[in-house]
């Protein structure tokens, strides 16, 4: 009973310290991951329209060994040159997945398959050749494979923050554009718009979201946080710009709620020091906020469906 009652205390004092923002490490974490949550939110819905989903999957991959590429160069952890490094194999991974496409007869999802295994092993290869050099123990690249957002400085939140603004800023300022390219591509080419170049615009921002959120979440679960809010959007609304902000706030609050919840739950070892990881935290609240629109969002929800008689059972 008293064990159970100092855990409590310790939950309720933490909680007010959370809510209070008086700890600078938990602003830091806060704001970093706030923003990451808002910006993967709003490009991830164009992600999710355009069926790119997988391809963001394949750039996170690829951002191992951009980092491992960085480090090899700078010879330090250096959050700059790491960020960096991921954004040009990202690149480059969506370069070798269509030029696969377009030089073989393998289809995309195939594609898609090859690049994220073959970069992927190759991070873990170089990965465990920094380990083992004696300035390896500093690099912290395990950090980016799972996310360690409870590590994040102010530095990282700043960057974060930053690249959150630049992406969001070229939404809203080529909202139109995009949003004619993502449901109506012939009619933006009679409009004279570049088509390829925003096309390859909407893939550097989703570049520029994975790379962000590579301290927070990891390779493995970044493209989670991009898709997931989208998804969970389109739920609820058929116009685009009623679900960027959706989905931008539903990124938000699950990137909110997981930090919070990995900050205050208490260990499940029964330790002193935290045991939930903040990563899959978040994730996981942004999968519960789909599976809620996708039960009770009108229209579109399996309740509304299942009122309206239009549910329909499939084989598998």
């Amino acid at each position: 009973m008293p064990d159970q009652r100092n855990t409590l205390d310790t939950f309720l004092a933490d909680l007010a310290r959370l809510l209070s923002l008086q700890d600078a490490n938990t602003r830091t974490v806060l704001l970093g991951v706030a923003a990451l949550g808002l910006a993967a939110g709003v490009v991830g819905c164009f992600a999710t329209l355009r069926r790119r989903a997988l391809l963001g999957d394949a750039i996170a991959h690829a951002a191992l060994p951009g980092i491992c590429a960085a480090f090899f160069l700078v010879g330090s952890r250096s959050f700059a040159a790491f960020m960096l490094g991921a954004l040009v194999f990202g690149a480059l991974a969506a370069a070798t997945v269509a030029a696969i496409r377009a030089w073989t007869r393998v289809k995309e999802d195939a594609a898609i398959a090859i690049v994220i295994g073959s970069y992927f092993g190759l991070g873990v290869v170089w990965s465990s050749l920094i380990q083992n050099r004696p300035e390896g123990a500093v690099a912290g690249l395990d950090g980016f494979i799972f996310g360690k957002a409870a590590s994040m400085v102010a530095s990282d939140a700043r960057s974060i923050l930053i690249v959150a603004v630049i992406v969001v800023g070229i939404v809203l300022l080529l909202y139109k554009e995009l949003k004619a390219l993502t449901f109506d591509r012939e009619f933006a080419q009679t409009q004279g718009w570049p088509t390829v170049a925003l096309d390859l615009l909407v893939m550097a921002l989703i570049c520029a979201c994975t790379v962000a959120g590579l301290p927070a979440v990891g390779v493995v679960l970044v493209v989670a946080l991009l898709i997931i809010p989208g998804a969970a959007a389109r739920c609820w609304t058929d116009r685009l710009g009623t679900m960027l902000l959706l989905a931008g706030l539903i990124g938000l609050s699950a990137a909110v709620m997981g930090a919070a919840l990995s900050a205050t739950l208490p260990s499940p070892t029964g330790s002193a020091s935290r045991g939930w990881p903040t990563g899959p935290l978040i994730v996981l609240c942004a999968a519960a906020a789909f599976m809620l629109s996708a039960i009770f969002a009108p229209g579109r929800g399996l309740i509304s469906r299942l009122r309206a008689g239009r549910v329909e059972m499939r084989a598998p």
